[in-house]
């Protein structure tokens, strides 16, 4: 690469190097950022901004009532000033996704340059494919994906782990798991003004196992905006402000294999879900030896 302070140098690389930006994956992009900017090490926010300001890049807080709606930040590029904006007073991680973001935002118009049969992503495309390069960046796959089984899927302590929020971590968890095993998660937190729990995150990997059992039961799983049921396995956990564990979830039949799930109240104001089929529930082991939740075995309310 010619120069590391020029982004079309690479986005040639990028091209050069996968033949297309379309066939290199967010994950592949993300490997490359690490790799050139990064030397495969750790980012972390004081790194961002020195390569951020390598690449002729500024990035600056401003105030959040600059901000439109409840974007984090936004970027903007004038001829050769590019400048990256994040909400001032945001949190670390947060700061940090804001940039690589951004920065995935504001190369992909650089990939139509340097590779004219290359079709832009739309901004709704975009966006993700952004959210997915920041997540892939901060939170290496393999590293990742090991600390998630040495923890037992734990997100309250992935957060801690790595320092990023629960819900960056439970999105990526969903990720990095996708094709392997069968998994999902959700975040339930507390409007205190209302006193009312709503799910407000939610993750699923299919294992792509046909005989998992759980497909066309998507009703079961709790998607965004729903409330907690009364009576539900994270009801239970709010009640008794104690993590619960289901050892045996029913889904049809009795010869079911069945699920297995655990409810663990991260503080006051916020309840992890975490769901596998019981075949699998070893894996919860670490966690479940650390928060010694509340065991019912049977189980036939709501997740």
């Amino acid at each position: 690469m010619e120069s590391l302070s020029d982004l079309r140098c690479f986005c040639e690389y990028i091209a050069k190097k996968y033949g297309s930006p379309s066939e290199a994956s967010e994950e592949d992009k993300a490997e490359e950022f690490r790799s050139v900017y990064l030397n495969d090490r750790p980012p972390n926010l004081r790194m961002l901004k020195v390569v951020a300001a390598t690449c002729g890049v500024h990035v600056n807080g401003i105030d959040g009532k600059r901000l439109p709606g409840n974007i984090r930040g936004y970027y903007d590029a004038f001829e050769d000033k590019r400048n990256i904006y994040y909400r001032r007073g945001d949190t670390v991680s947060g700061i940090e996704n804001t940039i690589l973001h951004e920065f995935r935002e504001m190369i992909e118009p650089v990939f139509a340059e340097v590779c004219p049969d290359y079709s832009p992503l739309r901004t709704s495309a975009v966006h993700l494919a952004a959210n997915r390069f920041a997540a892939a960046v901060l939170l290496p796959k393999d590293g990742f994906r090991d600390k998630i089984y040495q923890t037992g899927f734990d997100i309250g302590a992935l957060s801690r782990i790595y320092s990023k929020s629960s819900s960056q971590v439970l999105l990526r968890m969903g990720e990095v798991l996708r094709g392997r095993i069968f998994f999902y998660g959700a975040i339930y937190e507390l409007d205190s003004e209302h006193n009312t729990w709503t799910l407000t995150y939610w993750t699923g990997s299919n294992s792509e196992d046909e005989e998992a059992n759980v497909y066309g039961a998507d009703r079961f799983f709790p998607k965004k905006g729903r409330s907690v049921e009364s009576g539900s396995l994270v009801d239970m956990a709010i009640k008794r402000k104690k993590a619960c564990l289901v050892e045996y979830i029913k889904l049809v039949s009795e010869e079911d294999e069945g699920l297995v799930a655990l409810a663990n109240p991260l503080n006051g104001s916020r309840v992890t879900l975490v769901v596998l089929l019981r075949e699998n529930s070893d894996l919860l082991a670490p966690q479940v030896q650390r928060v010694r939740p509340i065991v019912i075995e049977g189980f036939y309310q709501h997740l």
